[in-house]
């Protein structure tokens, strides 16, 4: 101890240029870190659940061709509409069974996409059932 008693006693250095550092921030210098960078993303996307595409038998791909006659015969209307459609995962098979309601502005039959009112563009292959009051009228 003795070679140290002549700074011993002297006041803490205190910058006039710079502020000091919060207590918290300077903890964190000293933490752990995580050797394996992006693990535990990994893991989160691993661990997301993800459906296969739902298929629809062919009653179902004839009655949900029939509805689609009917909105491109009632497009001027501008029917509301429930849409239930399958939208593919962009990072691993399968996807997710997603409804919008949206009033159907075009249908596209040679590229089958049904555009709504909003932008929202589905493609006539991805959707699995189409609900609407103009739907009713007609005996589907």
């Amino acid at each position: 101890m003795d070679k140290y008693k002549d700074i011993i006693n002297l006041p803490h250095k205190i910058s006039a240029k710079r502020m000091p550092m919060a207590t918290g921030d300077r903890a964190a210098q000293f933490a752990s870190f995580s050797a394996l960078t992006g693990y535990d993303d990994a893991i989160k996307e691993t661990a997301r659940i993800t459906r296969k595409k739902p298929r629809l038998s062919s009653d179902g791909l004839e009655e949900l061709n029939i509805r689609f006659q009917i909105l491109i015969a009632t497009l001027d209307r501008k029917n509301t509409v429930d849409i239930t459609y399958f939208v593919p995962d962009s990072h691993k098979p399968g996807g997710k069974v997603m409804m919008i309601q949206g009033i159907v502005e075009k249908i596209d039959t040679v590229q089958r996409i049904i555009t709504l009112s909003d932008g929202v563009k589905i493609p006539m292959n991805d959707v699995v059932s189409v609900e609407g009051e103009i739907l009713g009228f007609f005996d589907v």
